[in-house]
This record gives C-alpha cells, sequence and structure tokens, in this order.
C-alpha cells in the first residue's frame, strides 16, 4: 500500500505488536514501514513456486530506517 494510505490505517499500537522481537523504531514516522504495510512474503513466495525453491527462510530481528 502507499505510504500515505499505511499512515493513515495503521496506529503506533498496531506498530508495536507487528514488530514485537524486532529492534526498531516504534513511532508514528515509521507507519508506513509497518509490515502490514506490505505483502505476505508466504503468499509472494507460494505464488512462485514453478520459478524458485526455498532451502532458507530468514527471520528480521533488526532494521534501521535513514
Amino acid at each position: 500500500m502507499s505510504r500515505r494510505a499505511a499512515k493513515q490505517r495503521f496506529t503506533v499500537e498496531d506498530h508495536i505488536a507487528a514488530t514485537a522481537g524486532v529492534e526498531c523504531r516504534k513511532d508514528k514516522d515509521v507507519l508506513d514501514e509497518t509490515p502490514a504495510a506490505y505483502k505476505s512474503i508466504d503468499a509472494v513466495m507460494a505464488a512462485q513456486t514453478d520459478l524458485v525453491e526455498v532451502v532458507h527462510e530468514l527471520r528480521q530481528v533488526v532494521c534501521v530506517k535513514g
């Protein structure tokens, strides 16, 4: 979704819940970067099964915006 749409739709509380366990900024200025503003990586990879073979999955532990 667009940055503006994400900032209008999500709250700081939504962002805090979505980024639990990830070291990142958790304030109103980064709401456009909340994970819910993006497509699910599982859905994206599932749509590409004829093109790719998943051999490893990574988990985000830190996010630096700026």
